[in-house]
């Protein structure tokens, strides 16, 4: 049995289609969900639902019962890092209580240096959560993952054909971009092959790109000139405020532009394209596909 935790979320959604392309019956499928309702479309492809909360350890080892293979999804809890870290070592233990053999972690990318990034913070909690699961003693696989395509528009903002601007204080930092589909294809992959036991696998793009070049891109799909602006950093802010975005999202937009600024998010790999036998998704192509 492969249990899939956030199995109606985005990523854990994907994983499950792609076990399924990949000859996993249904039967032997289990989606984490935290309300079964929820995960009414799973049923009906004939997945199995188990439910369960990263926050209580007791409804967790109860779900993990009988799971031979756990696809443990990072949570997405948006409080303190050492929320995320808790709830990560909660999920640990249960499966470990509940004797499941082998437990792959959504990790996420870092460098080795990488205390002093603007994302340092969450990148320290998937670093201790990883050596946490390397000390359980629980047959391990680690995929660092990297940030999102999906995360450019969002950067680049909603009225950017409109308004003909990118404005992030991003500067001429890069990141290696990758589509999230194709990272729970490669979790698919891992899932059902052998020889990834005790491995941690770096999964970002082969080339980066910057807010620059994505600018390039969006001016030649549109056949208008998309400008590029990196103001600095309180200048982003109040702008944001003036134009009554919620703290929430300004300090999140700003903590993500200042991490590419940085390099912190540059980390070109080849494992990715190993796992889908194919190139991933370049950022061109994602912009072409979002805005053509």
């Amino acid at each position: 049995m492969i249990l899939v935790t956030g199995a109606t979320g985005q990523y854990g959604t994907k994983a499950i289609e792609h076990l399924l392309r990949k000859g996993v019956k249904p039967q032997h499928i289990s989606g984490l969900v935290r309300e079964a309702a929820k995960g009414q479309p799973l049923r009906d492809k004939g997945i199995s639902l188990r439910v369960g909360e990263y926050t209580e350890y007791t409804s967790l080892v109860r779900a993990f019962e009988g799971v031979e293979t756990l696809l443990l999804v990072s949570t997405n809890d948006r409080g303190p890092a050492e929320n995320r870290t808790a709830q990560h070592i909660n999920a640990i233990k249960a499966a470990k209580e509940a004797q499941v053999k082998h437990l792959v972690y959504t990790s996420f990318v870092r460098k080795p240096a990488f205390a002093d990034s603007a994302i340092g913070a969450f990148q320290q909690s998937h670093a201790d959560t990883e050596q946490f699961l390397q000390d359980s003693g629980l047959t391990y696989t680690i995929l660092q993952n990297g940030i999102y395509l999906e995360m450019i528009p969002r950067l680049a903002g909603e009225n950017v054909v409109e308004t003909g601007v990118i404005r992030l204080p991003a500067q001429d930092g890069k990141a290696s971009w990758v589509l999230r589909e194709e990272l729970a294809e490669a979790a698919a992959h891992v899932l059902t092959t052998a020889g990834h036991e005790n491995k941690r696998y770096i999964l970002t793009n082969s080339e980066s790109a910057s807010f620059g070049e994505v600018a390039q891109e969006l001016s030649r799909i549109l056949g208008k000139e998309i400008q590029y602006q990196s103001p600095a950093v309180e200048e982003f802010q109040a702008s944001l405020t003036q134009a009554g975005i919620p703290a929430l999202y300004i300090g999140m937009f700003t903590t993500w532009a200042r991490a590419i600024a940085q390099g912190a998010l540059d980390v070109e790999d080849a494992t990715l394209a190993s796992f889908l036998g194919r190139k991933p998704t370049t950022t061109a192509q994602f912009i072409s596909q979002m805005y053509a």
